[in-house]
């Protein structure tokens, strides 16, 4: 199955547990929790982000994901990623992977951002594939049809380019400060703007 990224290796034990590191059944999403001979025994010199990684026995890795019928592991975010909005959770990737199938989107991002009713919402930070324009709107009713409304992004921001590191990696903390910066300057009635 494409979506997973297969089976635990003999000697190694993989769980999906809720926030008490209890196990959840089969299809429900949690953090992906590990051990086993391979799974290391802590950081070097440093107990106390060991004590927070190792805990009752598992590697707690940070992943959030669940298993399939068949005990393959499917990845769905990093539980850090996760954006919680009116108590519900959303996993980025989820809608980056709805958005990146619109013939307009180049790159995306998705990220949270602080809400007084909802504590968050969702933002997306978007690039266009060169010589294509789509609107907000037309985004919005792509995910609303592949998505749960409550998981559709409330406001986009259009860029050039995504800030990458030297890995390729995209950088959250700086789409953040991004994403803060044009929201303080749009109208304060409004959640869509777009960065010319």
């Amino acid at each position: 199955m494409l979506a997973s990224v297969g089976r635990a290796f003999p000697g190694v034990e993989i769980r999906i547990a809720d926030t008490h590191d209890d196990p959840l059944p089969e299809g429900e999403i949690g953090e992906v929790l590990v051990r086993g001979a391979a799974v290391m025994q802590g950081y070097w010199n440093n107990p106390e982000a060991s004590a927070g990684t190792l805990r009752n026995g598992w590697l707690h890795t940070g992943d959030v994901g669940c298993m399939d019928q068949h005990g393959r592991l499917i990845l769905k975010d990093r539980s850090k990623e996760t954006i919680i909005s009116g108590g519900s959770n959303v996993y980025p990737r989820e809608v980056e992977d709805a958005l990146l199938t619109h013939p307009a989107v180049a790159e995306v991002s998705v990220l949270g951002r602080s809400h007084a009713d909802w504590g968050e919402e969702v933002v997306a930070v978007v690039v266009r594939k060169a010589r294509t324009q789509v609107t907000m709107s037309e985004l919005d009713q792509w995910c609303l049809r592949r998505i749960a409304r409550f998981k559709r992004p409330k406001a986009y921001l259009f860029v050039e380019a995504l800030p990458r590191n030297a890995n390729g990696k995209v950088l959250k903390a700086a789409l953040r400060d991004l994403v803060a910066k044009r929201g303080e300057e749009s109208n304060a009635r409004t959640w869509r703007w777009k960065l010319a």
